[in-house]
């Protein structure tokens, strides 16, 4: 037998939006953005429904409320903004509003000349039960208007009655909600700081950051270094692993299985004699030196992201201290890591299924804390999907409340299913596979996905280009454009990106061998010197395209990309537009390293309020050249040999009262 429903509210809320697995899941915004909320309201008869979206931070036990706008076919809309770190709860309700029923029918019945005293009789009684719930002034006004409802002239004064706008307005703020229906689950947002949302991160190898070839580099050395990426508008500095490296099986140079005598291990060989995940490397420095390049990076508006790899070199403390930790093999040995045919006999992972699993996790906790207490706010966590998701779900939710300023970019190179699922367990960025999509199809795709889809929601992308473990195709056979052309895909894009820094900025383009993506001489496995003064080094390039994401609020957001019709399957174009048209940027790239590269770009004019009979400019702000293009169609040619791509501003032609003409 069908179980009877309270049959007095009779409001119907359906498919509210947004929300992750019906609500399982937060979505997630930054501190100042908005959450426009859409849902399908709706009742029985013809009475008038009110719907309002309520929200408040976690913190605060009173709702905010926000009224909705109903637009066609029951769908209604509403947007709050959310003003601080942490979570906040929305839900939609929604009732029959009485008040409004008879107002509205009494306009319609003036009209027809149809008022009897009953229908003001009925008004009157709403205003004097409302005014029963409320005190002071307003209580007073609304038995003032009760009364006059009832007063024997009052059919006589109905078109003022109806059009007084007050009457509207106290009831609006006192009309009761009897019957009131609330949508069945409060959902949540996760608001991180800022820099969740827009940062640009630069890799560099702390060992490979001396002043001098030969020399085994320290976080003194590191913290020489930010003026030079503080001048090319990098705001996070991520750090490989700087713990001590273990001994045993360490890897030599080119991932050698067998190292020689001077070879330094990956640092992602984690724990030896001198300490675990807790420890600096002594060719490093000190946890004084490391604490001293945190304030220091700061100075320069820089914050230091820091390596969390949950892994262990056979000389770890945690493996002789708690051997239970590890799976055992039936030779009595310890399971090293392994991707078959690929052995990572330095590296022994952790065992998550052993009976001791609630000692492990608190374990791995305590290393964010202990970092988090040094100063650490930003964590790169290496393959999170080799982990159990519970553990990311109750892991990150802890350190979150605790401090919720604090940020996780997920490196999970793996299937789109497990690299969202990470996402929605709550880390703040995640790596994509921006890397391997080079034509203008993929592109344009992939980045529709991550935009215009549920993935918008709770999947904040961050592009690299190349890490120490991705030199793609694309880099190593297209030479310096191609690496200008990535950056600024990359960087306009999406507004997290980040570069593996040297190797980049010096265009290195040798693959370990034919076919591999690892780099020759990889610095996993060895020391290198980087020289800044280089002239062929990309740094000024990398400078002034960070400058115009600083500048170009449009390039902040990841919502507002839109591509373009261009008549050449080499080129891509696509533009960033604000709200209010006050900033229009124009992107196009050639994605052929090698040729010069020419199309016709189609631009919707009458969405961008642009005259079709008037001229506009587009002045490049990578070159400075300005061009003078007329219509929705105009041609460009790029050669890749000097700069791949247009980064152009659109200014609409103004006209003064002195007749003077310039362009805005």
């Amino acid at each position: 037998m069908t179980q009877k429903q309270n049959g007095q509210s009779r409001v119907v809320i359906e498919d509210v939006r947004p929300q992750v697995d019906g609500g399982e899941f937060p979505i997630k915004r930054v501190v100042g953005q908005s959450v426009a909320v859409e849902a399908n309201i709706f009742a029985d008869g013809h009475d008038v429904v009110v719907a309002v979206v309520r929200y408040r931070s976690e913190r605060d036990a009173e709702w905010s409320e926000v009224a909705m706008t109903p637009l066609v076919n029951d769908e209604w809309e509403a947007e709050f903004f959310v003003g601080e770190e942490g979570v906040y709860c929305y839900t939609v309700q929604a009732w029959i509003d009485r008040f409004k029923t008879w107002h509205r029918d009494l306009h319609k019945r003036a009209i027809a000349n149809q008022v009897t005293r009953v229908d003001l009789t009925i008004g009157a009684e709403l205003l004097e039960a409302a005014a029963t719930k409320v005190t002071g002034s307003e209580a007073e006004r609304l038995t003032h208007w009760g009364r006059r409802l009832r007063q024997p002239d009052a059919i006589a004064h109905i078109e003022q009655i109806c059009d007084d706008s007050e009457l509207s307005l106290l009831m609006d703020r006192h009309a009761p909600r009897d019957f009131a229906t609330t949508y069945q689950r409060e959902l949540r947002v996760t608001v991180d700081r800022v820099r969740a949302g827009f940062s640009a991160w630069y890799e560099c190898f702390p060992r490979s950051c001396a002043d001098s070839p030969g020399k085994h580099g320290t976080l003194k050395d590191v913290e020489s270094r930010l003026p030079y990426v503080a001048a090319m508008g990098f705001d996070v500095l991520y750090l490989p692993p700087i713990h001590p490296v273990g001994t045993q099986f360490r890897k030599g140079k080119n991932n050698a299985e067998e190292a020689q005598e001077g070879d330094v291990g990956s640092p992602w060989g984690i724990g030896a004699a001198e300490g675990g995940h807790k420890s600096i490397h002594p060719q490093l420095g000190t946890m004084d030196d490391f604490k001293h390049l945190l304030l220091a990076a700061r100075e320069h508006g820089i914050e230091i992201a820091m390596d969390i790899a949950f892994q262990c070199a056979p000389d770890h403390p945690y493996v002789k201290a708690h051997p239970q930790w590890f799976r055992q093999r039936p030779d009595g040995t310890i399971q090293y890591a392994e991707n078959p045919p690929k052995k990572y006999q330095d590296i022994y992972p952790f065992d998550f299924e052993t009976p001791d699993w609630e000692a492990l996790w608190d374990e791995l906790k305590s290393i964010f804390d202990f970092w988090i207490e040094q100063g650490v706010r930003i964590f790169r966590v290496d393959n999170p999907h080799t982990k159990p998701f519970p553990f990311w779900q109750w892991c990150i939710a802890e350190i979150k409340r605790e401090h919720p300023d604090v940020l996780f970019l997920a490196e999970a190179f793996t299937r789109p299913k497990i690299t969202s699922r990470l996402a929605k367990l709550g880390f703040s960025q995640s790596y994509t596979y921006f890397a391997w999509r080079n034509t203008k199809e993929e592109l344009t795709e992939y980045v529709t996905e991550l935009t215009q889809t549920a993935l918008r929601e709770h999947f904040r992308p961050n592009f690299w280009p190349n890490t120490p473990d991705i030199l793609t195709e694309y880099l190593q056979f297209g030479g310096r454009p191609a690496f200008m052309a990535r950056l600024v895909l990359a960087a306009t894009l999406s507004p997290n990106y980040g570069i593996y820094g040297p190797p980049f900025e010096h265009c290195w383009t040798a693959p370990a061998k034919p076919g591999s993506e690892e780099y020759l001489d990889s610095e996993k496995y060895q020391v290198h010197f980087h020289d800044l003064k280089r002239p062929d080094r990309l740094n000024e390039f990398i400078a002034r395209v960070n400058d115009l994401r600083r500048e170009y609020g449009v390039l902040q957001s990841n919502d507002n990309v839109v591509f373009h019709d261009i008549d050449n399957e080499q080129m891509i174009c696509y533009s960033k537009v604000s709200a209010d048209l006050s900033e229009i940027l124009l992107i196009v790239v050639n994605l052929d390293p090698h040729h010069r590269q020419a199309g016709w770009i189609e631009l919707p004019l009458a969405e961008l309020k642009l005259d079709q009979s008037q001229p506009y400019q587009v002045h490049d702000l990578l070159s400075d050249e300005r061009f003078l293009w007329h219509g929705e169609r105009n041609f460009v040619e790029l050669d890749p040999s000097t700069v791949p791509a247009h980064i152009f501003q659109v200014r609409r032609r103004v006209r003064t009262e002195r007749d003077f003409e310039y362009y805005l």
